[in-house]
């Protein structure tokens, strides 16, 4: 069995890390370089660099503080943010990640998936999906928990969230893989930053759709939540980001209660 996968994430803007609810009210949670070196300490299995403003202010991603961090880890690094170009992700891979993450170029111009898929390898590309539940006039948004009899779908936001558009996040997964995405790194807007867990059925419906490897992102505030996501929610790691920045537990805490619980991780 594989072992699942603990990722730190390091939103990043203005040089400094900082985590906010539902994409709003950011506060700042610390310097990038520090908290990927200790994160590195705690054992993380991979961490997660996204600059997050970089798609709104229509600006390249900051590759001298990329750089700075890749020195301070020996675990795998995908980074994202502003990402529009193969030139874009071939910058970033030289500045010491492994992988790119892209997600607002790929809407705008899906064959990007193909190219760079197809230059770069597949594995060191993940495509990036910011996606909200569709609120109908007059419905509340509901529980996100596991709810398979639900009547539910997810619209895909972009330029880091501040944009709508019509895409489903479903069959966006589907068509992303198809066209050569390593691993599809899925963040639930609805939970982002409320550390009251994942959307669960969010993930379990992607997840059941593709064949490679899901991250679930958004919501986590304890280990049952991951462990959660990675059973109910069939994903295949967890990244997380309130929960480690703000010292509610570490990486080496969240990998014991898990392992108690039978999942395989690696401690």
């Amino acid at each position: 069995m594989l072992a699942k996968r603990i990722i730190p994430c390091l939103d990043v803007t203005e040089g400094r890390v900082v985590k906010g609810v539902k994409y709003v009210d950011h506060v700042d949670a610390g310097d990038p370089v520090e908290q990927a070196a200790e994160y590195d300490r705690q054992g993380a299995d991979e961490l997660a660099f996204l600059d997050i403003t970089a798609s709104l202010d229509h600006r390249p991603i900051m590759l001298d503080i990329v750089r700075r961090t890749a020195e301070q880890i020996f675990i795998p690094l995908t980074v994202g943010g502003g990402t529009r170009s193969a030139e874009d992700i071939r910058q970033i891979l030289r500045a010491g990640a492994d992988k790119a993450a892209i997600m607002t170029a790929a809407i705008e111009n899906p064959s990007l998936i193909d190219e760079t898929s197809s230059r770069f390898g597949s594995q060191c590309i993940v495509v990036a999906i910011d996606a909200k539940r569709v609120q109908r006039e007059g419905e509340p948004v509901g529980n996100l928990g596991y709810d398979p009899d639900a009547e539910i779908e997810w619209q895909i936001w972009t330029h880091g969230g501040h944009q709508p558009t019509q895409v489903d996040a479903l069959k966006w997964a589907i068509e992303a893989e198809q066209r050569g995405a390593g691993e599809l790194l899925v963040t639930s807007m609805d939970a982002d930053g409320t550390t009251a867990g994942y959307d669960i059925e969010l993930l379990r419906r992607i997840s059941s759709s593709v064949g490679i490897p899901v991250i679930a992102s958004g919501g986590a505030g304890s280990a049952q939540h991951m462990y959660e996501a990675l059973t109910l929610g069939q994903a295949d790691a967890v990244l997380a980001a309130s929960i480690f920045h703000f010292g509610q537990m570490t990486v080496g805490d969240v990998k014991k209660e898990l392992a108690a619980k039978g999942i395989a991780v690696r401690l």
